[in-house]
């Protein structure tokens, strides 16, 4: 038995039995005309084989989808000659459906779902009509001419599974059999078509640079489980062709799309890419990358982590802004997380608690919603990381694991899930244990900004500075943009601070709270270094600050409440406020 794969064309007489009945002879002698005429010279002009021949109908094989395709538009396009003098109750017409797929050969003939799909197809089609699979669709575009309408997926009869199909006519009209073809649902979560960055080099081996910068996204971007990513092989028919971006969003059934090009000359290379809202072409986010070629792997993996890193940022924000207008009664899980994100990266405490509010409404909507209940895990997390609740205590540490394992209970696949497992076990000042599920978050998506970032974060608090700063530099690197950009410099200040580098310590801290006045942790840390190095007034400013963010907050704060870490940085923060406290009440 022989396999192989081929381009299958069926066609059918549209009434062929009452035109039998009105006038055997007159009709089986127009068909056979027909057949000599135009059917036979036009399939073996596109290099076509008739396998077999019905009597109201015929089955043909071609290697190449265009081919089948041209071939079936320039018969139907001669249909309508043969009908002219004719009533329309004796009008001669085709139906013709052309599918790419496996099909069976035994003693010439065809068989197999390859060629079921075609005859299917032939149903679907107009009269003087030719409907395709969705399989043939993609090595047809952009290299055909003709206009083809998209009606979405259909149950085609003793068809497994449904047939996404393209229909063209005669007439020019672009609309099935039942009207106007469906658009594609958007799916709830945010949906992203990769298209084959163009290469501009003169050199057309950059191709494979190109297509794997294109690759690599569409690969990562498919690691995160919040996302959904149209699958390569689509987007890479429309390779080499003009595209417009809004026509591929609606034909892919996607909100956002993102294209770039990639040009080399010398051992340089220029990479730019762009997000798209499909809906309405607008620019979310444009970037250019310059870099040297001296490594093109490390360059290519570079790039990627990059581009998809901000990216995923400009997206949640999108989404975020997107949520937040839609009006209160036709809110769902999603997008009650997405109000929620909107709300926590504010960092004040009311906001905390409308995002732990929002997180917990779309865990009741979803109970296996992963991702909601990380996040709920990050805005019980606030409570210590931004001093929220300086004197939060057990409680609130129990509900920020127990939110953590739900998030890996729900999908242990989740790098975000890891991510929020590795902040619980901060809180519990268990750093091996954070250090490890961080580890496993950044494995499962190396772009995850947030995963290195509280790797940082345990390194620094575990007293492992040198560590902390490498993870930092690449957290950075990866979202340079990033709302949690203030705690990096307030994770980088700690990191000094176990060092004993005041000055440093100082710098960054001031950085942090410039960038994100309304946090107490970058105070605390401030005052602890000015107390270190003796600076009354400063110290005085800074202290009247904090308690603006906290009353009496030297009052209330003891390390031994709360999870500052190494005793290298509890200790330093200790003596400082002590220091500090002195200095103040001298």
């Amino acid at each position: 038995m022989e396999r192989r794969l081929a381009a299958i064309l069926a066609a059918d007489v549209v009434g062929y039995s009452r035109l039998i009945g009105a006038n055997e002879s007159e009709t089986l002698d127009r068909l056979r005309t027909y057949q000599r005429e135009v059917i036979e010279p036009t399939l073996k002009q596109h290099r076509g084989r008739i396998v077999k021949l019905m009597g109201d109908g015929l089955l043909a094989e071609f290697a190449s989808v265009v081919d089948a395709v041209a071939a079936a538009i320039e018969i139907q396009k001669q249909t309508p000659e043969r009908s002219a003098g004719f009533s329309e109750d004796r009008r001669l017409a085709l139906r013709i459906g052309v599918n790419l797929g496996d099909v069976v050969v035994e003693d010439g003939d065809l068989f197999g779902d390859g060629v079921n799909i075609a005859a299917r197809l032939q149903e679907v089609a107009k009269p003087d009509g030719v409907a395709i699979s969705d399989d043939a669709y993609r090595h047809l575009r952009g290299k055909s001419d003709e206009i083809f309408s998209d009606i979405g997926a259909l149950t085609l009869k003793n068809i497994a599974e449904p047939v996404r199909i393209w229909l063209w006519s005669v007439a020019g009209e672009q609309n099935s059999a039942a009207g106007a073809g469906p658009e594609l649902t958007l799916p709830e979560k945010p949906s992203i078509a990769v298209l084959p960055f163009t290469n501009l080099s003169a050199d057309p081996e950059q191709d494979f640079f190109a297509d794997g910068i294109s690759e690599d996204i569409i690969t990562a971007l498919s690691r995160v489980r919040q996302m959904f990513v149209i699958a390569r092989n689509t987007t890479f028919t429309y390779k080499g062709g003009a595209v417009d971006v809004s026509a591929v969003a609606k034909e892919l059934g996607v909100r956002y799309v993102l294209e770039g090009s990639v040009r080399k000359g010398g051992n340089r290379v220029r990479i730019t890419a762009q997000l798209i809202d499909g809906a309405s072409g607008n620019h979310i986010w444009a970037e250019r990358y310059d870099r040297d070629l001296d490594d093109i792997f490390e360059v290519q993996d570079e790039i990627t982590q990059t581009v998809l890193a901000q990216m995923s940022s400009e997206l949640s924000r999108a989404e975020q802004e997107r949520a937040r207008l839609k009006p209160p009664g036709n809110l769902d899980a999603w997008d009650l997380y997405q109000r929620g994100l909107w709300h926590v990266w504010r960092f004040t405490k009311s906001d905390n608690e409308r995002a732990r509010a929002f997180f917990t409404q779309a865990i009741e909507y979803d109970s296996n919603f992963s991702a909601a209940y990380a996040h709920l895990t990050y805005a019980h997390f606030q409570l210590f990381s931004a001093g929220f609740e300086l004197s939060a205590g057990d409680e609130i540490k129990r509900a920020c694991l127990e939110a953590a394992r739900n998030a890996v209970a729900c999908d242990d696949r989740d790098p975000l899930a890891h991510w929020a497992l590795g902040g619980a076990f901060i809180v519990q000042n268990d750093y091996p244990a954070a250090i490890d599920a961080l580890q496993t978050a950044v494995r499962l998506n190396p772009s995850l900004a947030w995963g290195h970032f509280w790797l940082a974060l345990s390194f620094a608090l575990s007293g492992e500075a040198e560590k902390a700063f490498s993870a930092l530099d690449l957290a950075e690197r990866l979202s340079p943009n990033d709302p949690m950009g203030w705690a990096m410099l307030a994770v980088r200040s700690s990191a000094y601070a176990i060092l004993g580098e005041h000055e440093e310590v100082e710098k960054w801290a001031r950085r942090a709270m410039q960038r994100q006045p309304t946090v107490a942790r970058p105070y605390i840390t401030l005052l602890a270094s000015l107390g270190h190095m003796g600076r009354a007034s400063d110290a005085k400013s800074i202290m009247g600050d904090l308690n603006d963010l906290s009353p009496d907050f030297l009052d209330n704060w003891s390390p031994k409440q709360h999870w500052y870490g190494h005793g290298g940085f509890s200790g330093y923060l200790s003596e400082g406020l002590r220091k500090a406290k002195t200095l103040i009440d001298e």
